[in-house]
């Protein structure tokens, strides 16, 4: 079959295989093969056998495996320990201290924030999505791109594309503004913000591609485009989008994102776990460009509605406990269990 990791070991049927093979290679077939006297038929691996080990797993994509980091907050890292490096030079250089930006709880205020990793804010999520998109473009190892996302084959307005477009990095705010306006318009959540940023590395890791200033728009805008219709429950049209953009054509809403379903293999698939990292993610990469999310001060209102809702996670506990002690019992709950006298006959 062509593969090193095939089911069924055949090497007189293989065309590839030489007619004479070394005694090692030989000495191995003939050790895989023969698995018992009985069985005559060719040695069937065990899935098992062949899943991919933990450590090319940590190296593969982390669009699809929980456990590999992700490429964004790799390719911040380098500009993250620059800025940490000036700011201690700076602070060692100044005489007097700045004034605290972040919020801190005391004894008497505390300060929560409504982003949970169930229900992000949409502005914050958006931020900091763009500014993973903003270190992706800057960090960028090459250009390579394909015809159908580049911006000056496939323009996205009727204005023509200056030449130096495709050597000029596109500032954040430039980012947020295009990502928060589709945003906008189309009524999208922030959870579908997430998404396209799966989908985004997915489709740079699989396709090989780099996004660059030439053709960053367009990828950003498939990826949307697919996020909300996997992710929403009432997805947003093709059509829908070319009302937004007012130059854009259906044609070519069509086929760029067939391109893309076929770049990613057609693989649209988000596990809870890979999601849940690049949400925590998006916290550190906020945390490490000095993005805050929105602080409030525990009110009473919101103090009876954090009680509720503990509440009723308690009892939803209490009741999967107490089905379980049912089920089974441990060493722990046999007291005040009655015991009858045997009969020895």
């Amino acid at each position: 079959m062509g593969n090193t990791l095939s089911c069924c070991v055949s090497p007189e049927s293989s065309p590839k295989l030489p007619s004479r093979q070394a005694p090692e290679r030989l000495e191995e077939v003939h050790t895989s093969t023969d698995v018992s006297d009985d069985n005559t038929g060719p040695y069937l691996q065990h899935i098992s056998d062949r899943e991919i080990p933990d450590e090319l797993a940590l190296e593969s994509n982390p669009s699809d495996h929980a456990r590999a980091s992700t490429i964004f907050l790799c390719k911040s890292q380098t500009d993250v320990r620059d800025r940490r490096k000036s700011n201690h030079i700076n602070h060692i250089s100044h005489v007097s201290p700045s004034p605290l930006s972040k919020k801190y709880s005391s004894c008497s205020t505390i300060f929560i924030d409504d982003n949970t990793v169930s229900q992000p804010n949409l502005k914050s999520t958006i931020k900091c999505v763009t500014l993973a998109i903003y270190y992706h473009i800057k960090n960028r190892d090459s250009d390579r791109s394909m015809d159908i996302f580049d911006e000056k084959l496939h323009p996205l307005s009727r204005e023509p594309v200056p030449d130096e477009y495709c050597r000029v990095d596109p500032e954040h705010k430039l980012i947020y503004r295009f990502v928060r306006t589709l945003f906008s318009a189309a009524q999208l959540t922030a959870e579908c913000a997430i998404v396209t940023l799966v989908y985004l590395e997915r489709l740079l890791t699989y396709a090989e591609l780099d996004i660059c200033p030439s053709n960053w728009k367009r990828i950003v805008l498939g990826a949307i485009l697919l996020a909300s219709k996997v992710w929403d429950d009432q997805a947003v049209w093709n059509v829908d989008y070319c009302q937004i953009l007012k130059d854009i054509t259906v044609e070519d809403m069509n086929e760029m994102e067939r391109h893309f379903l076929e770049l990613l293999q057609f693989n649209i698939n988000v596990p809870a776990s890979v999601y849940a990292k690049y949400y925590f993610d998006l916290r550190q990469l906020a945390d490490d460009n000095n993005l805050s999310f929105p602080l409030e001060p525990l009110n009473n209102q919101r103090a009876q509605k954090l009680e509720a809702i503990s509440r009723l996670c308690e009892d939803k506990y209490k009741d999967l406990s107490r089905a379980a002690m049912r089920r089974s019992l441990s060493a722990d709950n046999l007291i005040g269990i009655r015991h009858t006298n045997a009969v020895l006959s």
